[in-house]
């Protein structure tokens, strides 16, 4: 007999998770809100703002700090959430994100890159990094990340 378990409880091989199924409902509320309001930078903005106070340490202080180096790095990206993370696009295509690793319980967060960033390099590239700690040396390099991104 099978044990009757929540949408919550399911394993992984039972289809979605419980935060996959979270984040997909989050992007279909984001997309719903994108289509009233329009593409609106101040908007987009104050709701990755809000993403970011929610995170428990130490991601909060990380996407803090990505916010920030984005924005000074790629002042042309217009801040938005993207299934519930701190995104960043241009012409409404998300170029970076911040996935905390609260958002699908994993060890560390990570920075990625879609399809749209400008970070091919021959045939073979990484897209998404781990992000334990924001050391100088790290800001560094994801400063030239995010500028060959958007190139």
């Amino acid at each position: 007999m099978k044990k009757n378990t929540s949408p919550d409880e399911q394993q992984p091989s039972d289809g979605f998770t419980a935060e996959e199924r979270a984040a997909m409902k989050e992007r279909a509320r984001e997309l719903k809100a994108a289509a009233r309001a329009g593409k609106d930078r101040v908007d987009g903005e104050s709701a990755v703002l809000a993403r970011i106070a929610e995170m428990p340490e130490p991601d909060r202080t990380m996407a803090e700090r990505l916010h920030a180096i984005i924005k000074a790095s790629a002042p042309t990206l217009i801040p938005k959430t993207w299934y519930g993370m701190p995104a960043y696009a241009r012409e409404g295509k998300v170029i970076c994100f911040f996935q905390s690793a609260q958002k699908f319980n994993t060890r560390y967060a990570t920075l990625g890159f879609s399809d749209a960033a400008h970070l091919d390099e021959g045939a073979f590239w990484p897209v998404a990094f781990a992000l334990k700690e924001l050391t100088p040396a790290v800001e560094e390099m994801i400063v030239a990340l995010v500028k060959k991104a958007v190139s």
